[in-house]
């Protein structure tokens, strides 16, 4: 029950966000943390190529990002929030941030729940961390 809660949570979070979806927010927060590599957020979002392609021309053509070649790397490339990328990821963020409260607002212990999902977004970076550890060791 949980996953089928999780991926409830996920489509709600997805339609609050308005004018831009949960995947392109995914994609624009690691962006603006400073993955700044197209191949970085492909193995952070674990997507290939191909999404990840499609995604930085939609989000370009849409004036959020703007995408430059990385001196002395010809394969890499390199992108940054536009100050439109900016505003529209804040407008997003806020928006699934009180779409969340409201829902959280609703158990039985909202800090105790809201805390728990804080601990498992730990979780999951913890995870990713020691999986790209164990890749770079092969």
């Amino acid at each position: 029950m949980a996953v089928f809660t999780a991926a409830r949570l996920a489509r709600i979070l997805d339609r609050a966000g308005g004018e831009l979806g949960l995947a392109h927010y995914r994609f624009l927060v690691l962006v603006a943390g400073g993955d700044e590599r197209a191949s970085r957020l492909a193995e952070r979002l674990a997507l290939g190529k191909p999404a990840v392609s499609a995604a930085v021309g939609a989000l370009h053509a849409q004036g959020l990002l703007t995408r430059d070649e990385v001196a002395g790397d010809q394969r890499a490339i390199r992108l940054q929030l536009t100050d439109k990328g900016r505003e529209v990821l804040a407008r997003t963020e806020a928006a699934m941030a009180a779409r969340l409260r409201e829902l959280v607002g609703g158990t039985d212990d909202p800090a105790a729940t809201m805390k728990a999902l804080v601990g498992l977004g730990e979780a999951i970076d913890r995870d990713l961390a020691e999986r790209r550890a164990g890749s770079d060791r092969r």
